[in-house]
């Protein structure tokens, strides 16, 4: 990974973008990739797609989506304290006690999340999980109107955005479910080679991801690929408490993981992996016995239908504060989809047959 790479990975890690309010983390994008591009474009709905190879009538999409999962300001009592809503699927237990940061027209605002002291609940109380109605954001705000002059109903949160390197070619941070899905379909767009490139490549940061899907499904109708692939994580099961009987067997480090199941195309995935032997690139399997929560779902379905292909980054501790990834990883997925381009020929027919010569 280059200085460059691995600065737009921080970077991104570090742009707020909760669902719904992605503009930030899209300028960033539009910023970085100028020189890596021939065109780039953002639509009515918010994704920003860069584009290689325009004129081509053979298209693949590559998305990942930019959003992360945040808090959205519901409330703002007599005293000044701050209710939220979700936005995208928040386990509460990661919410007490965080600090956050509400995303204003003025610039952000430092919070934090209370809730009532373990020493005041009552028996009852302390076997229960909170919801998100028992929580509230402390802004230090004297009272209502000193809070309604920082911040407003409808105010988008996040968690502080820390990035931090760990052990072993590791990093922590907030949302890197998906950003590093969005800065992989980015890398990938740029180490793939014009010159040896028989499609147009459309590499989409796409909004909304964590509220429905909804980007993607925008943003695949007005491309309209042959082929699709969505990068985003995956649960690394190489961590206490996770099953692998029920989740697979996949670890930080061991490469990208190549999904297979009904919402990929086998012919597709069958390609993938001939890359990746072919170059000496690491790469897992993981099995997806039905529909994925993912890009994939509305790119393979999309007008009469996309060859798709869903590629996932290791992740430890999804939805949480300290999601933990892999630069290798990383660094693997985005070689694998560089060098898959530059193999493709449009002539090659992804329409099922047999299964009988599957890898």
């Amino acid at each position: 990974m280059t200085y460059e790479s691995k600065e737009f990975l921080k970077k991104i890690i570090q742009t707020p973008s909760p669902s719904g309010f992605e503009e930030d983390i899209q300028a960033v994008v539009r910023e970085y990739m100028k020189p890596h591009a021939s065109l780039i474009k953002t639509d009515v709905h918010g994704n920003v797609t860069a584009v290689k190879n325009p004129d081509a009538p053979f298209r693949v999409m590559l998305a990942g989506h930019c959003d992360q999962i945040g808090l959205l300001v519901n409330y703002i009592d007599a005293e000044g304290f701050l209710y939220v809503l979700p936005l995208g699927g928040w386990d509460t237990q990661q919410l007490v006690g965080q600090r956050v940061l509400l995303w204003t027209e003025s610039g952000p605002i430092p919070g934090v999340i209370g809730k009532k002291p373990i020493h005041l609940l009552n028996e009852e109380e302390r076997k229960k999980v909170p919801k998100i109605q028992d929580l509230w954001i402390d802004i230090g705000a004297a009272d209502k109107e000193e809070a309604e002059k920082l911040v407003t109903v409808g105010t988008p949160a996040t968690l502080e955005l820390e990035y931090r390197e760990l052990q072993n070619g590791m990093f922590a941070a907030p949302a890197a479910d998906d950003k590093t899905g969005m800065w992989v379909v980015m890398e990938a767009l740029k180490r793939a080679e014009t010159s040896k490139l028989n499609c147009g490549v459309y590499a989409v940061s796409t909004v909304q991801e964590e509220v429905g899907l909804r980007g993607s499904k925008t943003s695949v109708f007005g491309i309209d690929p042959s082929i699709g692939i969505a990068v985003d994580v995956t649960f690394s099961t190489d961590c206490p408490t996770i099953e692998k009987k029920q989740n697979g067997e996949v670890k930080l480090g061991g490469g990208p993981v190549l999904s297979r199941g009904p919402n990929m195309n086998n012919k597709l995935v069958n390609h993938l992996i001939r890359v990746a032997k072919e170059h000496e690139i690491p790469y897992q399997i993981c099995a997806e016995n039905r529909i994925t929560g993912t890009d994939a779902n509305p790119i393979q379905v999309n007008r009469s239908g996309v060859a798709t292909a869903l590629i996932s980054i290791p992740n430890r501790y999804m939805h949480s504060p300290v999601e933990v990834v892999s630069f290798k990883d990383l660094d693997a997925a985005a070689n694998l989809i560089a060098r898959f381009l530059e193999s493709l020929d449009t002539t090659e027919d992804f329409i099922p047959g047999s299964i009988s010569g599957s890898l």
